[in-house]
């Protein structure tokens, strides 16, 4: 394809060529030349179709379209005909216009081929794989990709995104998937592989194809979602109708296969339970492979639409084979154990299930005897041999199954209706303060519900009932709300059981034994043939609702009185003074005395609260006994009960309190102060030791006391005891200071915290240790030693020596730490400082004025022997 080149020479200016003559007219012979050429080549590019019916078909196409238009179109361009073509337009010649126009269509022509190369080619790994791919699973994952690529052409392309260009390129990718499978799924060779090799086989190419058509309506449904102007709307049935037959066609074969398997996995010694010739197990087993026969030999392709009714033929004529087969190994596989339709009971369902059986195959022998030729040929014989064999086995089953039921339901029947309502898992007339959970529970036989059921089955298949069975069940109703109405009553009862704690329930025994005597109705008298079960149902509600009003009553009150307690028992009793002036931190006896301050305006509350708890008793007391004394004998236990939670109250409220003070004074936070002093001969606290731990000890015992202002209750009443005279000038009031005393607990407390506050002690008196360097300056007697240097009258610089000692100490406990935070205790350290700072300074004054005055004795007696 060679554009031919003019021979005139176009030498020189566009211009001046375009006015000669000769030079144009040479040039207008060269140009419709070009223009037949360009033409032709364009015309038959465009009459060109793919050689092949699969899509890399379309692909070479284009590629060799673009070929011969790039080369065309690279011709064009050459310098001599770009100046061919602008002389000629120069001069104006007519042939320009018609030579444009094709000029224009081979670039059109040529833009789009180049444009369906470049987007096809992002197909062609796909497309490959596709024709050309091993495996089902490569297969499998190029379909997706393929399709979204696809996608892609569809929304970037100028020419593939129209109907006319995509829809038959879909159709070939189509034709290439159905013969990947026609190639995989290739009859004259499937039969005779291994079954499960051959069902894998089927099922991967069912899967191949149904995989193409779900993953096209899903990008169909991205397209849309993608904002594109243009949907894939294409003809589904045109893309789609072949692929669908053909899975439709593997599904076929997968039954077939999935049908021979189970017939050669017949056990063989059950098979002989149906057969009445046991040597004609082995001739059977051969039969399941000439059933399959027929297909290793097929004249026509299964899978060619035109071939429908063929195939159709074949498969009717394989299910009416196997269809006795299989339902023999159905009963014999699932006889003992049948499966069940849905809410159907064990026997009617059995027999049910063996009638489904004999219709199967019943239908079956019927097709067979509208072809009488059929039935007269040797395998026809054999089939119906083997069908009565199967039937009469299926009506033995059904016999043998209902006479089995009606003689067991005759039998038991009665029986069951005999039984009580109720039963019980412990003698009801031991008295609840012994036995508490007695449990009673519905008395209902599961089996005869089952009776109900079967026996309406049974009348739904046809078969005679027994006359007891037909009233039980005329009766289902009448008995499902007896029985839900006893479940909720029962229901009600143990909740109501569970409710009460044992003081409760000793409260209300009673009440409790009340109900048990109606109950005993149900367990004692009243069987599911009485008349009185709805009377029963009802006293035994009415009687619940009255005990469980009651016990919600007792229930709201003593969460009051347990509110209060728990009041009583959150009671802080160590609430200590704050920090007045920031530092500042109260004294011991201060610190002690605002504890104990506080201490008695929270036992005046917590005493008000106590005493409002009788008057809830006796609340109780009415609600229960019907009287308001506050000694009711029948709410003697419950009394005791609450003057238990009462002492364990009070004895939690003052453990946990020590427990909280103990972890006060282990705490690294001061809050009191106290002062070391000079108390001659020794340095010691102010207060001393001694006295911290008596008023540390005193706390402790104000604490365990405020027991004593809780009065104990009269034996057996909720009133105070009132204070006994012992002697004439002695008078006793019974508290819980007596027991609540006496609890470990708290003296395991106590010994922590006394224990704990004298290592505290004896540690900051090994701090007052240090300070024993100065004893000297306030153990020695100044007149003595005063005394002393004046007799001896020494030199000026022993003078020196003592005054600097005592300068030195002066001057040394201005610099040392005067606060000692340990523990809860702050050591305050400056009076001791200013003590020993005082008598240094006393030591110096003495010693100055000694010094001064034996200087001027000296002086005067020198003065005298001068003048002597």
């Amino acid at each position: 394809l060679k554009l031919e080149m003019p021979t005139i020479n176009l030498d020189g200016e566009v211009t001046v060529l375009a006015t000669v003559q000769e030079v144009v007219c040479s040039l207008q012979s060269c140009a419709v030349t070009w223009q037949k050429l360009i033409s032709r080549i364009l015309v038959e590019q465009l009459e060109k179709v793919p050689q092949g019916n699969g899509p890399l078909a379309e692909i070479d196409l284009w590629r060799e379209k673009n070929a011969t238009l790039s080369a065309l179109t690279g011709q064009i361009k050459f310098p001599e005909v770009q100046k061919v073509l602008e002389i000629l337009q120069e001069a104006e010649s007519e042939f320009t216009g018609d030579l444009q126009i094709v000029l224009s269509d081979l670039k059109k022509h040529h833009m789009e081929a180049q444009d369906n190369v470049k987007f096809l080619s992002t197909l062609e790994r796909h497309l490959k794989n596709l024709s050309t791919g091993t495996g089902a699973d490569v297969i499998s994952h190029t379909i997706p990709s393929l399709l979204n690529a696809l996608r892609m052409v569809w929304i970037m392309s100028r020419h593939y995104n129209k109907d006319e260009r995509m829809v038959p390129l879909l159709e070939r990718i189509s034709w290439e998937i159905s013969a990947r499978v026609r190639k995989v799924v290739d009859l004259q060779t499937l039969f005779r592989e291994d079954i499960a090799a051959a069902k894998m086989r089927v099922t991967e190419a069912k899967t191949t194809l149904e995989q193409w058509k779900k993953c096209y309506f899903t990008t169909c449904i991205q397209v849309e979602e993608s904002g594109s102007e243009r949907y894939w709307k294409f003809d589904v049935k045109r893309l789609f109708e072949k692929t669908d037959y053909m899975a439709s066609i593997c599904q076929e074969l997968h039954d077939i296969f999935q049908v021979t398997e189970e017939l050669c996995n017949i056990f063989i010694p059950e098979l002989t339970t149906v057969t009445e010739n046991p040597k004609a197990i082995d001739k059977l087993r051969r039969e399941v492979n000439i059933i399959v026969s027929p297909m290793e030999d097929l004249t026509f392709d299964p899978f060619n639409m035109e071939s429908a009714h063929e195939w159709a033929l074949v498969m009717e004529e394989f299910r009416e084979d196997v269809m006795v087969e299989i339902v023999k190994q159905i009963f014999v596989q699932n006889f003992k154990d049948p499966p069940l339709y849905k809410n159907h009971p064990p026997v009617a369902g059995a027999i049910s299930w063996s009638r489904s059986l004999f219709h199967r195959i019943q239908h079956t022998i019927i097709r067979f005897q509208e072809v009488e030729e059929m039935l007269a040929t040797e395998r026809g014989k054999e089939v119906k041999q083997i069908y009565l064999q199967v039937a009469k086995k299926l009506k033995e089953y059904e016999d043998q199954k209902y006479r089995q039921w009606r003689e067991r339901t005759e039998h038991i029947l009665p029986l069951l209706l005999k039984d009580t309502l109720l039963t019980v898992s412990s003698a009801t007339e031991e008295p609840v303060t012994t036995k508490k959970s007695i449990c009673f529970t519905l008395n209902f036989s599961p089996e005869i519900q089952e009776i109900i059921i079967e026996t309406k089955y049974m009348e739904q298949l046809g078969l005679p009932v027994p006359e007891m069975a037909r009233y039980v069940a005329l009766q289902e109703d009448k008995y499902l709300r007896y029985t839900s109405k006893l479940k909720a009553m029962l229901d009600r009862y143990h909740k109501l059981m569970e409710m009460m704690n044992e003081a409760e329930t000793k409260l209300l025994d009673d009440y409790v034994q009340e109900l048990w005597r109606i109950l005993k109705a149900g367990h004692k008298r009243l069987t599911w043939k009485s008349v009185g079960i709805g009377e029963f149902i009802v006293q035994c509600t009415q009687t619940i609702g009255k005990l469980e009003f009651l016990v919600q009553q007792i229930h709201n009150i003593s969460e009051d009185i347990s509110s209060k307690l728990r009041s009583i028992e959150s009671t802080n009793l160590f609430k200590f003074p704050r920090s007045k002036n920031g530092d500042k931190l109260p004294g011991a006896k201060e610190f002690f005395d605002c504890v104990k301050c506080e201490q008695v305006k929270d036992v005046e509350h917590m005493v008000r609260k106590y005493s409002a708890i009788p008057q809830l008793l006796i609340e109780v007391e009415g609600r229960v006994a019907n009287t308001n004394s506050g000694k009711s004998p029948k709410l003697a236990s419950y009394y005791a009960y609450w003057e238990h939670r009462i002492y364990q109250v009070l004895t939690q409220l003052i453990v946990k309190n020590l427990r909280a003070f103990n972890a006060t004074v282990l705490a690294n936070v001061p809050l009191l102060q106290i002062e070391a002093v000079v108390s001659v001969p020794e340095v010691t606290l102010q207060p001393n030791a001694s006295e911290i731990e008596k008023m540390t000890v005193q706390a402790i015992q104000d604490c365990v006391e405020v027991a004593k202002h809780f009065v104990r209750w009269m034996h057996g009443t909720c009133i105070e005891c009132p204070p006994q005279h012992v002697k004439a000038d002695e008078v006793v009031t019974f508290s819980f200071y007596s027991d609540v005393s006496q609890s470990p607990l708290i003296t395991e407390q106590t010994v922590l915290i006394t224990g704990n506050v004298h290592k505290l002690l004896a540690s900051l008196n090994k701090c007052l240790n240090q300070w024993k360097r100065y004893d000297l300056v306030w153990k020695s007697d100044k007149g003595a030693v005063l005394d002393r240097l004046a007799a001896e009258k020494p030199a000026c610089v022993v003078f020196d020596e003592h005054l600097q000692f005592y300068r030195k100490v002066a001057q040394e406990v201005t610099q040392r730490t005067l606060i000692k935070d340990e523990q809860f205790i702050r050591l305050q350290l400056a009076p001791l400082a200013s003590a020993v700072q005082e008598n240094a300074k006393s030591w110096v004054m003495l010693l100055g004025k000694l010094l001064n005055e034996l200087a001027r004795k000296e002086l005067f007696k020198l003065r005298d022997e001068i003048q002597v």
